[in-house]
């Protein structure tokens, strides 16, 4: 496995309730904001050596509600019970029971990744096997484990194909560590091919990754990576949690913006049939993405 070397990062207002009538805009707009729910999260956090950026990041979850999501290597550099507790717990950790993980490589180098399961517990589903799903609203999310056998044959396959197949919302969300697409030095891991060909035939429409120390968003596209924006699968590479940053390698096609300056979370809203996003960044280094999408049609 090849290792890359991380760069290190260096008004009030007051509201009067109940004097004004509530207007249908208002009535509308609180209306919308009960059916929609929010999923925030990043990977590759905590590193002890560099533990600032990860504290930092768990501050914006302070301000932010809603589930937590993770895409991957939590605890630097092994993934053992102490740098989980010495290293996770102070930046993340209070967040942990509202996290639905999801692990990476580094949470693996320790008997293969029982830390990872121990510390998470059943939020990160069957010991060993890492995948599940759960529902948020009018969304089914799906979180996958790319350290094991993936590919349609594996047991992780045939548990995802029955999974989506079981599935009827037209709203899907899947999620991990190694992306199929990436601009940064690991680049695609192409064994995750098989995943996206049944995500895609599924209508799936947000996928989210880490590994790559980098913020990536690419626009809506097939598996060959062709841009589909009818059907096609818009995914984040969201390796911003705190635990360095890579430079960007070679740009992917349909990579519509990208940043490897800031650590940060990405916020996503989810109502009926829609969604929108934004990167969250750290205020002492700010950038931002936002925008909005709706969902594909369940085939």
């Amino acid at each position: 496995m090849k290792t890359f070397r991380a760069r290190l990062l260096p008004a009030v207002a007051i509201v009067l309730a109940g004097v004004w009538p509530v207007s249908a805009q208002q009535e509308q707009s609180t209306a919308a904001a009960a059916d929609e729910h929010v999923l925030v999260g990043a990977g590759d956090i905590a590193k002890c050596e560099i533990l600032g950026g990860a504290i930092a990041t768990g501050r914006l979850l302070d301000r932010i509600p809603g589930t937590v999501f993770t895409v991957g290597d939590h605890a630097y550099d092994d993934g053992t019970e102490e740098q989980f507790a010495k290293c996770y717990t102070p930046a993340w950790g209070r967040h942990k029971a509202r996290t639905r993980p999801s692990p990476g490589n580094h949470d693996y180098h320790t008997g293969n990744g029982k830390p990872y399961y121990d510390y998470f517990g059943e939020n990160a589903g069957p010991p060993g096997l890492g995948y599940y799903s759960y529902d948020l609203g009018e969304w089914h999310i799906i979180a996958l484990n790319s350290v094991i056998a993936i590919d349609a044959k594996s047991p992780q396959g045939r548990w995802l194909a029955e999974d989506l197949k079981a599935n009827a919302r037209d709203c899907i969300i899947a999620y991990w560590h190694a992306p199929l697409f990436s601009s940064g030095p690991h680049g695609g891991d192409r064994k995750l091919l098989d995943v996206w060909e049944m995500l895609y035939e599924a209508g799936v429409d947000i996928v989210l990754n880490g590994h790559d120390h980098t913020y990536e968003r690419f626009a809506p596209q097939d598996p060959g990576g062709k841009a589909d924006p009818e059907r096609g699968i818009r995914q984040f590479v969201v390796g911003t949690g705190g635990g360095g940053v890579y430079k960007f390698k070679k740009l992917v096609a349909n990579s519509e913006l990208r940043t490897n300056s800031t650590y940060g979370v990405l916020k996503l809203t989810l109502g009926p049939g829609r969604y929108a996003w934004e990167f969250v960044s750290l205020a002492s280094q700010p950038f931002t993405d936002t925008g909005t999408g709706t969902c594909s049609p369940k085939p």
